[in-house]
């Protein structure tokens, strides 16, 4: 269980680096739209930065799948979320982007969220779903694909609006967050179909996980995901966007993945606290978030020019 712990602050570590590399690859590229897929692709595989921020996701989804089978779902995502401070911290440092007073606030709380949901861990007494009927998988997915892309569209039309306050993109975040929590279940589906041992049962297995729903979430949710959030987080802080798409990913998956692969909430009462405590409290970053970011300064007005002479 303790590797699952290690596994998942590994993932962390990650993922954060990832989203900090594409961001500041995309800050030097001409704008990216989702409207044309191609040319957003062509222009993002020719920097060898975003290249390896890629490297790094990939290498996050790999420790994803170690987390998946050591630990409870709802323990997982409170640790996910602790990322948070990292991004923070890197987003700070790499990209000179600046974090509000409630976003360092938000730091201490998800700190904190994180103690207690990894206090609530005991070794042999927490159970691991290991599948889930693909009819309900596919009745939880579905309409969150598809809110998560009307979502989507429906920030886009406001970003182009010329009358609106500047966004930090919060609807951004939730959108593709909806799409990584479908990702993160299909993940969990592919991390169970996985052989336990290292010989034997491998064919069978990749036969029964083609059968599945998962790898083709993984497609969709891969391929939709990659475009949405390049376009979003060229637009928007990685500080927020970030924090509020890992959030959202984190509840639905706690939640939905929770109930649809049948795992049980520890039955002691301390721990019991701690879980839910923790994982709400995760969650409860997302509502202190700013919505808005302060618009720019003004500039000051200089008052020791003569004043203009009159014309007839």
């Amino acid at each position: 269980m303790w590797w699952g712990v290690a596994a998942a602050l590994l993932a962390n570590l990650l993922y954060s680096t990832g989203f900090v590399l594409e961001k500041r690859a995309l800050t030097s590229m001409p704008s990216v739209s989702v409207r044309n897929p191609a040319r957003l692709l062509r222009q993002v595989i020719s920097s060898p930065l975003w290249i390896g921020g890629s490297l790094a996701l990939a290498a996050g989804f790999g420790a994803q799948l170690v987390v998946y089978r050591t630990l409870p779902i709802a323990a997982a995502q409170g640790i996910f979320v602790s990322g948070l401070v990292l991004l923070l911290l890197l987003s700070a440092k790499l990209l000179g982007e600046r974090t509000s007073g409630r976003e360092r606030y938000a730091v201490g709380a998800i700190l904190a969220a994180l103690l207690m949901v990894v206090l609530s861990l005991k070794e042999g007494t927490d159970t691991v779903g290991r599948d889930a009927p693909a009819p309900l998988v596919l009745t939880v997915c579905l309409p969150s694909l598809a809110a998560g892309l009307w979502l989507y569209a429906s920030a886009e039309r406001r970003t182009r609006s010329k009358h609106r306050q500047p966004t930090t993109g919060v609807e951004y975040g939730v959108a593709v967050g909806l799409l990584y929590g479908v990702s993160s279940l299909a993940i969990k589906g592919v991390s169970s179909h996985l052989p336990t041992d290292g010989h034997g049962g491998l064919g069978g297995a990749l036969v029964d996980l083609l059968r599945s729903p998962y790898p083709y979430l993984l497609l969709f949710t891969g391929a939709f995901g990659l475009i949405m959030s390049q376009a979003a987080l060229q637009r928007c802080r990685a500080s927020l966007i970030v924090p509020v798409c890992t959030t959202v990913t984190s509840l639905f998956t706690a939640v939905l993945g929770t109930l649809a692969f049948g795992e049980a909430l520890p039955h002691d009462p301390v721990r019991l606290t701690l879980r839910v405590a923790g994982t709400v409290l995760a969650v409860a970053v997302l509502l202190v978030m700013p919505k808005h970011d302060d618009p720019a300064p003004a500039a000051p007005v200089r008052t020791d020019l003569p004043p203009k002479e009159l014309t007839p």
